[in-house]
């Protein structure tokens, strides 16, 4: 494995990317990919003319192994010591922290039904991209990529504005179980594009019968450590949403999470201010429209969907990196539901998503230490 650096230079109103360099001599590289955020990475590599002309600030960082995720340079640190060696750490997000850059203006409204991946592709054309956005708010090379997934098919209703639309993005990928990810696609001889995409990760877990399972065991040597988290105390599953008007006069609608209406103990109750959702929806040409209550209520639930908050239930393992049985971005990646148990202790989780992946490469080898959450 060795790193790639892309250069990336504004050329007027667009944006040039294309290979600088490769470096193959780093001390170690930890590459955090993450199913719910942007994910992150760290390089630790020798200081010289070389090294610190390659890894710029806003440079783009991607791995020859690895053709989903590529991270921008956003954290350059030198040492210079005259007894021992200089050396750089860099340090960035995924490409995805680029549409932290951006909120969601003006209002976005679906008064009518549509799937989330039309949704969410809207919002990021309107807010980044050349013929949709205004020029000074497009994110140049970015382009609309594909959508997989049957979750992101889900029809909604939803009005969103002002928000951030990268934590609103990653706020719908955790409602439906989807992700979100902007990867470089090599367009023409030398010369890439950053693509937004959207997908689903792949049950293979013991749970189903149609791809073959993954499960981390002691029983079969590839669980090394195991960590079990599980905290209820800021979990939330049914909101009251209040929307526009004042007093009694106030709309508001319920929801909840799971099928059935939780009572008793069961119930956790929170509010959820919902103020800047209108039943008059203006669009891009200064008209006016007035949704019916049925609809408004409709995005009044969406609203409250979005801040009810789950229950902390998750696992940190170290798995056998070199395993025969299974290997990573082969035959499971993040995303993924699989299983993991821990016969000693009675512990069994047959269906468990993995929400990230750190990888690290260092003088000690390769390491894999999964995150998973139920």
């Amino acid at each position: 494995m060795y790193l790639e650096i892309f250069k990336a230079e504004n050329t007027g109103n667009d944006l040039s990317i294309m290979l600088s360099g490769v470096c193959d001599t780093f001390s170690s590289v930890i590459w955090d990919v993450e199913y719910f955020s942007p994910g992150k990475f760290e390089i630790y590599v020798s200081a010289n003319a070389e090294t610190i002309a390659l890894f710029q600030r806003g440079n783009i960082v991607g791995r020859s192994d690895d053709k989903q995720h590529y991270g921008i340079i956003e954290g350059v640190y030198l040492r210079t010591d005259a007894e021992s060696d200089d050396y750089l750490t860099i340090s960035g997000r995924f490409l995805m922290c680029l549409l932290n850059r951006r909120i969601i203006q003006p209002t976005l409204s679906f008064t009518a039904y549509h799937t989330y991946g039309e949704i969410v592709q809207t919002a990021v054309q309107r807010n980044c991209i050349r013929s949709w956005a205004k020029a000074e708010r497009v994110i140049p090379a970015l382009e609309i990529g594909d959508v997989s997934g049957a979750c992101w098919d889900t029809r909604t209703k939803l009005q969103i504005s002002y928000e951030n639309l990268m934590e609103w993005i990653y706020t719908v990928c955790q409602n439906i179980g989807g992700t979100a990810n902007i990867r470089l696609r090599e367009v023409s001889d030398g010369k890439y594009t950053m693509y937004f995409e959207l997908s689903q990760g792949t049950d293979r877990s013991i749970m189903q019968q149609e791809n073959m399972p993954v499960v981390f065991s002691d029983v079969y040597d590839n669980l090394l450590t195991y960590i079990y988290n599980s905290d209820y105390s800021e979990y939330r599953n049914y909101a009251y949403v209040y929307g526009e008007g004042e007093g009694a006069q106030r709309q508001f609608a319920t929801c909840y999470a799971g099928k059935e209406m939780p009572t008793g103990l069961s119930r956790y109750e929170m509010y959820v201010n919902a103020s800047d959702l209108s039943q008059t929806v203006r669009s891009d040409d200064g008209s006016e429209t007035v949704v019916s209550e049925a609809e408004y209520m409709e995005i009044l639930k969406e609203r409250g969907a979005e801040n009810l908050v789950a229950p902390v239930l998750s696992s940190e393992a170290t798995i056998v990196a070199e395993s025969h049985q299974f290997v990573y971005g082969k035959d499971y990646k993040v995303g993924d539901f699989i299983t993991m148990q821990h016969t000693g202790y009675g512990i069994q989780i047959p269906r468990v998503r993995l929400v990230g992946m750190i990888e690290s490469f260092d003088s000690d080898g390769y390491g894999l230490t999964p995150v998973v959450q139920e």
